[in-house]
């Protein structure tokens, strides 16, 4: 992909993992909630599926002209994924989408418009599923994990685990890079001084299939992150400059 004239004013970023039964469902209602709103290009990363993802987005690719792919020959995990589509977008600005159709495309209007309306670029706006359209369990363990990730690591953000965020890609390119990096964006913004702020967004029920991930497994692989990105905090390099450049030749 090359930057052109006619580059898109934001890239909708989906990192996917066995989704077939939902691609076709979510990309025909992001086709509908951007039609005729701003110039936009849609970066499905799919991370080593095993089902018929990849012939679904073949099929799909013929239809949808402004529609890029990149395929993962072997499952790399999720930030990964969302790695990939950020450093293939030809925008400024990303909107990040889970695969599973849960997340409202509507919703990438509503923080198009809360971003204008902030007027930085140094920003993240993370979504906040205040109504949930899952399980208890599930309701259960984000719970927890948004308690304790909260209180350890001051991100003032209720629903981190929220699949919708709008960030700039200069500010995502500037974080570290690592597996499950995904879960901590608004963390990272905010230790990189830029503004983060949560907007409520809607939550749909799961077109079809399963959620991928188990509950108790994914907490305690949540507690050993959060460790990880105190310590990182500590030892992070960020750099502040003054928009004034000297030229000493003159």
């Amino acid at each position: 992909m090359e930057n052109n004239n006619n580059s898109p004013k934001i890239s909708i970023v989906i990192p996917v993992h066995n989704e077939a039964d939902n691609l076709h469902f979510l990309l025909n209602k992001i086709e509908i909630a951007m039609n005729n709103f701003i110039p936009y290009e849609i970066i499905i990363i799919n991370d080593g599926s095993s089902d018929k993802t990849h012939e679904v987005i073949m099929h799909l690719n013929n239809q949808i002209k402004h529609l890029y792919y990149i395929q993962h020959n072997k499952q790399s995990g999720q930030s990964a994924a969302l790695l990939s589509g950020v450093e293939a977008s030809n925008s400024e600005w990303i909107v990040t989408l889970d695969g599973d159709g849960q997340n409202d495309p509507k919703d990438i209007i509503k923080l198009l418009m809360r971003r204008d309306e902030i007027d930085s670029d140094n920003l993240l706006l993370a979504g906040y599923r205040k109504k949930r359209k899952d399980s208890i369990s599930k309701k259960i363990q984000s719970k927890i994990a948004n308690s304790i990730r909260s209180f350890l690591l001051k991100d003032s953000t209720p629903d981190t685990g929220c699949g919708i965020k709008l960030f700039s890609k200069k500010l995502f390119l500037c974080f570290p890079k690592f597996n499950n990096m995904h879960r901590f964006l608004p963390a990272l913004a905010i230790y990189f001084g830029a503004e983060v702020y949560s907007v409520e967004v809607n939550h749909l029920p799961r077109y079809k299939g399963v959620s991928h991930y188990g509950m108790w497994g994914r907490l305690l692989a949540g507690l050993f992150d959060i460790i990880g990105i105190l310590w990182l905090k500590k030892r992070l390099i960020i750099r502040e400059f003054s928009d004034n450049k000297s030229n000493f030749n003159d």
